[in-house]
């Protein structure tokens, strides 16, 4: 997984509460297990017409928000089933950091397995970035996940709070398994130990 540390990139704003994960992904494009190539698929009830063709006033089919790395998005993003196809599709488009009032738990906690960064903050501040966001290809906005703040345009900055450890896992770019491999040594210590007192295990 990809180290998360200082990301800057056009904002697209999505203003509206309840994207649900067969929004983001539907359920069509859950046959793969593969991570890559959901890109196309995102949001695709929302970007295309039945005949295929792109809806020119979807957000990210717009020139100024094409490639986009961030999102701001209304209250309870991610609601819905439990798709992990969900933060494939965003990142395989090049999404790598969603900004809203509130997530949906199990989408939460899947972001940061999948490199992602889920960011909460006030609906105040959301406001705010949405109205940098609506300056087209000039929103862009520089998320500092070390010093958790999310600077805009003009130079304001606001501050974010964030799980430590779940910070600490996307500034090393650990998923799961690398996670378990750190302790690799002592799993390994162990092992060796549980051999020599219980041979018959």
């Amino acid at each position: 997984m990809d180290k998360f540390t200082t990301l800057t990139g056009v904002a697209a704003p999505m203003p509206i509460i309840n994207i649900d994960t067969d929004m983001i992904i539907p359920k069509q494009y859950l046959k793969t297990i593969k991570r890559t190539g959901l890109g196309t698929a995102l949001f695709a009830e929302m970007r295309y017409n039945e005949d295929g063709s792109e809806k020119a006033d979807f957000v990210l089919n717009k020139p100024a928000y094409r490639a986009s790395k961030i999102v701001i998005a209304g209250d309870n993003f991610g609601c819905g089933s439990s798709r992990e196809h969900a933060p494939w599709a965003l990142l395989d488009f090049g999404i790598k950091c969603v900004i809203s009032t509130s997530f949906a738990d199990i989408f939460y906690n899947n972001c940061f397995k999948n490199g992602i960064l889920p960011i909460v903050v006030t609906p105040q501040q959301l406001e705010m970035l949405l109205d940098d966001a609506d300056r087209g290809s000039n929103a862009t906005l520089t998320v500092d996940l070390e010093n958790q703040t999310i600077s805009g345009p003009d130079g304001g900055t606001i501050t974010f709070d964030i799980d430590p450890g779940r910070k600490q896992v996307l500034l090393e770019g650990l998923d799961d398994i690398a996670m378990t491999l750190k302790k690799d040594e002592t799993i390994g210590g162990f092992e060796s130990k549980l051999a020599e007192d219980r041979p018959w295990v």
